[in-house]
Parts: structure tokens; C-alpha cells; sequence
């Protein structure tokens, strides 16, 4: 009886410690990152769209299924966002409460579609602590045990975003103001530049899933030439091609690569959502604050002055050297 009695408190003991383990999914890389600095060792991390991937034009597969079955939490922006999450939380037929982490965030409204909102408000770093608190109170609402980690985990995150807020609006000041133009790949930073001060111009919209328009690129030739901005940014989820030949037609450089739907690789610039803001702000600065060069050089085409002053060597050596001595002969 005895021994019964320990094998079986062994037995509930496991089964409580196996309880304890919890799975939470997050819909892109961004806010997987952020719950990681939360959760600690208590809770497991997973990410639907995965580092690199476009969260608007993500097209679910059995993977994605699976892990919103297993799921004991998900973790989703909204706004318009995750077009394809409801179907997918409806196909796998999990039980896990679905938070939205952008509760109390003042969206930004679309001036083109009535009821649509600019789902890119991870962008001001004020919204990005709106959204771990979200996230906290989902973890402690999961899980009661682990609330004195969850607290002190926050804590800390808290401290070095709100430290990251002051650091680029800092760090913006230093572009003079007639350059403050951010001109990207699609518009995914109006919330960045209506906090610190930038001007938002982009080729698409606030979704990835249309086509640039003749009009766009026209809008962007002449924001570009009024501005006499040095420098347009690409974007790591986007095809660069086209910015690329906006840049060359406008002899103005490729300022560098920016972050927005999704943080990078453990190899890049931004493998975290905090290197991914300050990344892009350091990358954003250090372009817009340089002279505007007469021309550049473009591996995409464009002006090459060293070219063209080697031809004109060859023409000069020609004039002077070879001309005379065909005359002679």
C-alpha cells in the first residue's frame, strides 16, 4: 500500500510538471521575439510566418496547422494583418484563446479604404510596449504560477524599449529637416515616421499584395527631385528591383536594407525586434544625413562617371598622339 501510494504521488507529480510546459504561437517573427523576452524558460515559442517571410501574402501549410493545434495560446497583431489566421485557427479546430497584442494601441487609419487600419504599429516603439503588456497579462492569464517571472521579465524589456524610444528619436534629429523623407518599398513605417518626425513616401500601399502603378513611380520621381533626398531604402521581405531602378533613373544611392515584417537572421543586423528598430534608424540617419552626390554609381545602371572619364582619356591620348602621326604618314 505503501509503495502504491508513492507511485502514484510520483505518477501525479510528473503529470502536474508535463502541465506546466506550455505552447504559445505567434504569427510572425516580430512578436515571437517579443514574447521570448517575457517568457523565460516557462513557456515554449513558436512563430507561423517564418524570418524572412511576408506576413501579408503568407499562404498556410500543414505545418501552420499543426502548431495552432498543439497551441495553448496565440499571439496576433489584427488590424488587418493576418488575413489568412481566422480560416487557419478554423481548419486546425484548436481550443486556444487567440489575444490580440495590439489592444490598445491607436491604430492608424487608411486614407484610401474606409474600415481599414495600418496594421504596422510595432513601428513606434510606444506601441511595442502597449504590445508586451498585452502579452505579459496573456502569459499570466496562461499560466498564474509563472506571474513573478513574467513581471520581472517585463520589467526589464520594458526598460530597454523605452530606452530604444528616446535613442531614435535622439538619433533623427541629427537629419536635417528638409531630408527627413523616407522613401521605401511599400508603407510599412507611417507609424515610425509619425512619431519621430519622417515624411513616409513608399511604392505600395500598407499591403505587399498589389502592383506599383505608373502614378506611384511618377509620385515618387517627383518626391524625389523636390526633396533632393540622397538616398531610397529597400526592404528584406521585398523584391528591390524596382526601388532599385527609382534610384538609378533619380541618380540617388540605396541607402540600405530596412526591417518592418519581419526581424532578420541570427546573421544580420536585426535578429531581434530591438536591433531590428535600431538598426533601421542608425541605416535610416547615416544615409539621410549625406549630400545628395551629382551622380552615383549604380550597379543597376544609372551615371558612371569613371567611365566616362576613361573614354575621355582615350579620346584625348587619340587627339594628341595617334591623329598627328596618321596626318604625318
Amino acid at each position: 500500500m505503501k509503495y502504491t501510494f508513492l507511485i502514484l504521488f510520483t505518477l501525479s507529480t510528473l503529470l502536474s510538471s508535463a502541465q506546466e510546459s506550455y505552447k504559445v504561437v505567434a504569427t510572425a517573427s516580430i512578436f515571437a521575439d517579443m514574447a521570448e523576452n517575457i517568457a523565460g524558460d516557462r513557456i515554449e515559442i513558436e512563430t507561423i510566418v517564418p524570418i524572412g517571410g511576408d506576413p501579408h501574402l503568407h499562404d498556410p501549410i500543414p505545418r501552420d496547422a499543426q502548431l495552432v493545434t498543439a497551441a495553448d495560446l496565440i499571439l496576433m497583431n489584427g488590424l488587418t494583418f493576418e488575413g489568412w489566421l481566422n480560416e487557419l485557427i478554423e481548419n486546425a479546430g484548436t481550443n486556444a484563446e487567440a489575444v490580440l497584442i495590439t489592444k490598445g494601441v491607436q491604430a492608424i487609419e487608411s486614407e484610401e479604404y474606409k474600415g481599414s487600419t495600418d496594421p504596422h504599429a510595432w513601428m513606434d516603439v510606444a506601441n511595442a510596449l502597449i504590445y508586451i503588456e498585452n502579452i505579459k497579462n496573456a502569459f499570466i492569464k496562461l499560466d498564474p504560477e509563472g506571474k513573478e517571472q513574467y513581471e520581472f521579465n517585463y520589467g526589464v524589456y520594458k526598460q530597454q524599449l523605452e530606452d530604444l524610444d528616446r535613442y531614435i528619436q535622439d538619433r533623427i534629429q541629427e537629419i536635417p529637416e528638409a531630408k527627413r523623407v523616407l522613401i521605401t518599398s511599400h508603407d510599412a513605417f507611417q507609424y515610425y515616421g509619425k512619431k519621430y518626425g519622417i515624411r513616409l513616401e513608399a511604392v505600395l500601399g500598407v499591403s505587399t499584395d498589389a502592383e506599383a502603378q505608373t502614378s506611384d513611380i511618377l509620385r515618387l520621381n517627383k518626391v524625389i527631385q523636390s526633396s533632393q533626398v540622397p538616398a531610397v531604402f529597400i526592404e528584406s521581405t521585398i523584391n528591390p528591383k524596382l526601388l532599385q531602378q527609382i534610384a538609378s533613373d533619380n541618380k540617388v544611392s540605396i541607402g540600405g536594407q530596412l526591417f518592418a515584417d519581419s526581424i532578420g537572421d541570427k546573421e544580420s543586423d536585426a535578429p531581434t525586434y530591438y536591433d531590428m528598430m535600431k538598426h533601421n534608424t542608425d541605416t535610416i540617419v547615416e544615409a539621410l544625413k549625406k549630400e545628395k552626390a551629382v551622380a552615383e554609381v549604380s550597379e543597376e545602371g544609372g551615371v558612371n562617371w569613371l567611365l566616362y572619364g576613361g573614354i575621355g582619356l582615350v579620346l584625348i591620348l587619340l587627339l594628341v598622339v595617334v591623329l598627328p602621326r596618321m596626318m604625318k604618314g
